[in-house]
């Protein structure tokens, strides 16, 4: 989303680094480009103008005048001051009586459905016992999609046919409590623009379950226009937090910059795909240095850790320096690594070099590319698997067939898998000291 944001204050920070001492004037040419930068982001100008504002004071202040390095003092600065525009992080209450209810609100279209699913795995998975509840009676197969997540994730789901939404989650809140659930989702119904007939029923479904988060669910790819729904169901009911939905679009971005200096309702949560699992705790820092192309490496730990089986990664890390692992071993860390999520965003995490690798990278065909690796390996017997050596031409020509790759293709990857077996017995032999010998 901030591909082309994140390249041009990249830009606006490689021209100060080859400066010296910073005077006035270097501070204003780069924050001339900051601040057009974040305009055609679609960040909003009274946003803009203050961020600046503050960024500048701080620049040519004494701070930066006596710093070792006034660039990367400015930097800092930008860094700073945009964490603070992005706003301070708040979590989830799930205070009081049980089961707690969190209200999804918002327009239709927005992503209000896979939210809440994507809200009830992540509270599943911390000991919550949740139950979703289709309080959308208008809009067509709505019910039967939070039914199918519903499936998918093993969580229950309430719906009844015939009866008016507020009436329907009263009769959800009294279920849940019998059935011992800590936590009701309501998946509420959407308008194509705000109305009083929408706010109304939001009311009246709020008075009958009293939510203790009402989360307004924005999709962030119409960029300044979030910004003025979230104003207006701000004004009519009590918000407690955002969702900001489709952050791994190809939209400019600002709205997700502009959003909380804007309204004041805290965002809570971002989605960054389609999957289940793509919902991340609203962190700015770690956004922050996402804008800034300084990547996100807790947030990358955090998917590796989810994605990985731990126990079973130490014993392969261990038959790795032994060099002795197998296409079979391969193919299941492929597998491990697919599950942190498309491979240009697992890179876009990375700082530094690889971020700009990953804006280089055509997301299909890496995936392409990781796809097939997978099946050319699936298309070998367990024995070729354990011993590739035993690979000659009419094999590799059967394997090919199978997995519908070319003989090149599967050639190419038992090459990079010897390559990467000299290199593991290379360190193990010498520590890092064999990575030049094998690469220089």
């Amino acid at each position: 989303m901030f591909e082309n944001l994140t390249e041009r204050l990249n830009n606006v920070f490689t021209q100060l680094r080859r400066r010296g001492k910073l005077s006035a004037a270097d501070v204003d040419t780069a924050m001339r480009e900051v601040r057009m930068a974040l305009l055609e982001a679609d960040v909003n100008y009274g946003v803009v103008k203050d961020f600046i504002s503050r960024v500048r004071e701080r620049a040519i202040g004494i701070e930066v005048s006596k710093a070792l390095n006034p660039a990367q003092q400015v930097i800092k600065i930008v860094n700073e001051e945009l964490i603070n525009t992005l706003g301070n992080p708040e979590r989830l209450n799930l205070s009081g009586s049980r089961p707690c209810v969190i209200m999804l609100v918002g327009l239709q279209g927005s992503g209000k459905t896979t939210a809440a699913a994507k809200l009830a795995r992540q509270l599943r998975a911390q000991g919550e016992r949740v139950m979703m509840v289709a309080a959308d009676p208008y809009r067509p197969a709505a019910v039967k999609q939070l039914e199918t997540l519903g499936e998918k994730l093993g969580v229950p789901v309430y719906s009844e046919a015939g009866i008016k939404p507020p009436d329907l989650a009263a009769h959800a809140l009294d279920k849940g409590q019998k059935g011992g659930n800590t936590v009701l989702i309501l998946d509420t119904a959407g308008r194509s623009q705000l109305d009083n007939t929408l706010m109304d029923e939001l009311t009246a479904i709020a008075k009958k379950v009293h939510p203790v988060e009402t989360l307004l669910v924005v999709d962030s790819m119409i960029g300044q226009e979030a910004v003025n729904i979230a104003k207006g169901f701000r004004d009519a009911i009590p918000l407690t937090g955002l969702i900001l939905t489709k952050m791994d679009g190809d939209a400019r971005g600002g709205a997700a910059i502009s959003i909380r200096s804007v309204t004041g309702v805290p965002i809570k949560f971002i989605g960054t795909g389609e999957a289940l699992d793509a919902l991340e705790v609203y962190d700015p820092g770690r956004l922050a240095s996402r804008i800034l192309g300084m990547g996100d490496v807790l947030g990358l730990i955090e998917r590796a850790e989810a994605a990985f089986d731990q126990q079973q990664s130490q014993k392969d890390a261990e038959r790795l320096l032994a060099g002795d692992f197998s296409l079979e071993d391969f193919a299941n860390q492929l597998r491990q690594v697919r599950k942190m999520g498309p491979i240009a965003q697992v890179l876009e995490m990375l700082p530094g070099g690889m971020g700009q690798l990953a804006r280089q990278i055509d997301p299909k065909d890496a995936e392409h590319q990781l796809k097939m690796t997978e099946a050319i390996i699936n298309s070998m017997t367990v024995h070729e698997r354990r011993r590739p050596d035993v690979l000659n031409a009419s094999r590799r020509r059967r394997i090919a067939t199978g997995s519908g790759a070319e003989v090149q293709d599967v050639n190419r990857l038992i090459k990079q898998y010897r390559d990467a077996q000299r290199m593991f017995k290379n360190i193990k032999k010498s520590g890092t000291r064999g990575l030049p010998r094998l690469f220089g």
